[in-house]
């Protein structure tokens, strides 16, 4: 739903969520958000309201949409849980972690949340102000990251109005994400976990329950978050570097960083869950100061490193 005038921006208050919960359920767009990044979200039952994001958003109509709700029971309204999703949903609910499973056979979802699958994404949000909206509205909420599609994900209110002011009714503003990175992504083969997407939650956080992680499927895309080109800066990003070369901006990462005139490190102390929780922000920063190019130093591909490194791959990528 694309608004004729500036985009209202409102402190998250009891009267903002209430607001918004009556916007969502009118069918309009309402940016808010989670302990993982800033949502866009429209009633997940609602055909036109879920097209609003794809409009808003330019998100090709084949990358399936997250939907938040409230809790378990509220999930199964929906989807049809294996035994093992259950598990994970039990060990990590609510907090970052999106379940991949088949759509019930009374799904009320819109479709193109689903973008043409037999599956829907389905995740419950820790952050106070989700769950206030989630229960205030009583919908589930469609909620892809609150950003133009392609580009870096949003993790204030401030990042969110720079990208898509004018094309939502309503950003509510809860201050800067905890995490700062999207939630880890689990779909299923028959009896095994598959990892859709690296995120929040680290492998080593998920494997004592679901054991060895298998691999998604190559060229198909099966959750949110698996465009080849995806999280994107303006400036071209280079990786791995130790040492940029001259005009090029810096995303460094530990103690023995080099020095650069535009420049920031991810986590001096070389910690990937800070480095997680700074990378977007930082990005823009970067990207803010002009430079063509980004240099980013290496970064350990352990906890959530890997999950770093997903997303400046898929930021490096052609576009």
């Amino acid at each position: 739903m694309k608004t004729s005038t500036r985009t209202e921006l409102r402190i998250a208050d009891e009267d903002a969520i209430t607001a918004a919960a009556k916007i969502l359920r009118r069918g309009g767009l309402v940016a808010f958000p989670t302990e993982t990044v800033y949502g866009l979200g429209a009633n997940a039952a609602d055909d036109a309201a879920v097209a609003g994001i794809f409009a808003a958003k330019g998100r090709p109509k084949f990358n399936p949409l997250i939907v938040h709700v409230r809790d378990y029971e509220h999930a199964s309204e929906h989807g049809v849980f294996p035994s093992l999703a259950r598990d994970l949903a039990a060990a990590f609910w609510p907090g970052p972690l999106t379940l991949v499973v088949p759509r019930g056979e009374n799904c009320e979802l819109s479709l193109l949340v689903s973008a043409g699958l037999d599956t829907v994404a389905m995740r419950a949000p820790s952050h106070p102000i989700a769950q206030k909206l989630l229960l205030k509205s009583g919908l589930a909420i469609a909620a892809p990251s609150a950003n133009p599609s392609g580009r870096l994900s949003a993790t204030s209110a401030s990042d969110v109005a720079e990208g898509l002011d004018g094309e939502v009714d309503l950003i509510l503003d809860g201050g800067p994400c905890p995490v700062g990175i999207e939630s880890t992504v689990i779909g299923f083969d028959g009896e095994a976990a598959v990892l859709l997407r690296p995120g929040a939650l680290a492998r080593s956080e998920l494997e004592p329950i679901t054991g060895a992680l298998k691999s998604p499927q190559q060229g198909r895309v099966s959750s949110p978050g698996m465009l080849e080109s995806h999280y994107a800066p303006n400036a071209k990003l280079r990786l791995d570097v130790k040492k940029p070369k001259r005009n090029e901006a810096f995303l460094a990462f530990g103690p023995n960083a080099a020095e650069a005139e535009t420049g920031l490190n991810l986590s001096p102390r070389g910690d990937t869950r800070e480095a997680a929780g700074n990378l977007f922000a930082m990005l823009r920063k970067l990207d803010a100061s002009g430079a063509a190019t980004i240099a980013v130093m290496p970064i350990p591909d352990e906890g959530l490193g890997e999950a770093i490194n997903d997303r400046l791959r898929r930021a490096a990528a052609p576009r």
